[in-house]
């Protein structure tokens, strides 16, 4: 649409373009020298006391001068104000939050930085705790979180690239990255791909994570899911880039390694021992929560010897009386604590925590009491549900892997538990995103990366970046050791 010398056919044509939305406001008013103008912004989204403070009041008291951008250079006290000629970019600016200035005869715009929305506030995530190291989280706000990145990198090294994805929504996306440590091949290549998504809108960091997924029918994430701005900082300094999604308090991080999930951002604040023996316990946890139901089918089912005689006495004397086969036991305590668990995540918190302690106490000694499912079986997917959750980004395919080793178990025995777990380990080995193993440094086995996995070493000795991905500088410390 083509801009107008006259100031109501402006306006007019602004009100066309957002009919309908009764957030669009505009203020006529007189300069100094009686010519007319006029401020249009969006209700809710500018700051309606900064427009009054330090647009209106000084354009009141403006000498003989109707000149955009004399105005913009010499009068008006806003940080950003730029002359626009366009309709379009008007229009954009508004939904952003910016205020336009009209002038009776002038063409042109002065777009001014205006923007003002409610945010919430930063506190610690609810998936990252830690008891030692940074706990502040990212919030739904793109500058927000984009200023708790910038203020750990007080170098001009760090480049920020924004983007602007979705027909409707305009979703603005911050592409972060460290100059001479990430790879430009990278960048240029995600940028790219960010560039070319064509979509309606994007509401969640988590749209361009699947955007982005080179196996989308995968049950692994292929895009690291970050919600602390301390962890973000210490990928991009071993040379990842950072996707920084506008109402998204998520962040993520690519190249992507499964390792990741398994290491926490309080392992680097604590004692390498600690770090160390935290990591086993996960590792451990993890093959409780996928394995363990799985076995005790296959145990119960075809291969009882498998147990100790005392242990079996006592499983036998339980499971007596019990009308169904051992792997439809497990999957119908599966499916009892999936349903509280999205029954819990969706109520009110207090409502929630009350419904999953109430919830699994009564149904669980309800279901013993009635012959239903026996104890040995509920306690085996009692500790499997908690495993679960010492690696909250994993959940969702370790539960997936969960029942198809059930299955497995129920059909076939422990031999196909095996197969299963050999499948499993072939398939992540061959998966790979961004030119990188998903299983790295495992498979393939790089050697020097290994100082970080499930025994960290100490710092003194990771002298150099992860060889496990490309990056462009190799060295990432050097440390003198004094003699005695």
């Amino acid at each position: 649409m083509n801009t107008s010398p006259c100031l109501q056919q402006n306006i007019e044509a602004l009100k066309t373009v957002f009919a309908g939305d009764d957030l669009l406001k505009s203020r006529c008013f007189k300069l100094a020298n009686g010519t007319r103008a006029a401020i249009v912004f969006m209700d809710s989204l500018s700051n309606k006391k900064d427009i009054s403070d330090f647009v209106l009041r000084l354009l009141q008291l403006l000498p003989e001068k109707s000149n955009l951008q004399e105005i913009c250079e010499s009068t008006l006290a806003v940080c950003e104000a730029t002359v626009e000629p366009d309709f379009e970019k008007w229009t954009s600016a508004l939904v952003n939050g910016d205020a336009l200035l009209l002038i009776d005869g002038n063409t042109q715009a002065a777009v001014l930085g205006t923007k003002y929305w409610q945010t919430r506030g930063v506190t610690e995530p609810p998936t990252s705790s830690v008891l030692r190291g940074p706990r502040e989280g990212f919030n739904e706000d793109l500058m927000t979180n984009l200023s708790m990145i910038r203020r750990r990198f007080r170098t001009e090294k760090l480049k920020i690239k924004q983007l602007s994805v979705g027909k409707y929504t305009n979703t603005q996306i911050a592409v972060c990255y460290l100059d001479g440590i990430a790879l430009p091949s990278l960048v240029k290549k995600v940028t790219q791909k960010i560039k070319e998504i064509s979509i309606d809108g994007i509401i969640d960091s988590s749209y361009i994570a699947q955007l982005l997924d080179e196996h989308p029918y995968s049950a692994f994430q292929q895009c690291g899911v970050n919600e602390k701005p301390d962890m973000v900082a210490a990928k991009l300094l071993e040379g990842r880039i950072a996707i920084v999604v506008d109402g998204s308090p998520t962040v993520l991080t690519l190249p992507y390694l499964l390792l990741e999930d398994i290491q926490s951002s309080g392992d680097y604040y604590e004692r390498r021992t600690h770090a160390s023996f935290a990591r086993i316990i996960r590792l451990i946890a993890i093959f409780i929560a996928v394995i363990a139901p799985s076995l005790y089918v296959s145990a119960q089912a075809y291969n009882l010897g498998m147990i100790p005689l005392r242990f079996t006495v006592s499983i036998l004397n339980s499971v007596k009386g019990i009308p169904l086969s051992p792997a439809l036991e497990m999957f119908l305590t599966v499916l009892i604590f999936e349903i509280l668990n999205e029954a819990s995540i969706r109520m009110p918190k207090y409502v929630g925590m009350a419904l999953s302690i109430v919830g699994a106490l009564v149904l669980g000694e309800t279901a013993v009491s009635a012959g239903i499912v026996s104890p040995p079986t509920l306690m085996i997917m009692a500790l499997s549900a908690i495993s679960l959750f010492t690696v909250p980004e994993l959940q969702h395919a370790l539960s997936l892997l969960r029942v198809a080793f059930i299955l497995l178990a129920g059909t076939v025995g422990v031999i196909g538990v095996i197969l299963g777990v050999i499948f499993t380990l072939a398939y992540l080995s061959s998966l790979s995103a961004n030119d990188t193993p998903l299983l790295a440094p495992f498979a393939p086995l790089v050697a020097s990366d290994l100082k970080d996995t499930f025994l960290k070493k100490p710092i003194t000795e990771m002298k150099k970046r992860p060889k496990s991905f490309l990056h462009a500088n190799a060295t990432r410390a050097k440390f003198t050791q004094k003699k005695d």
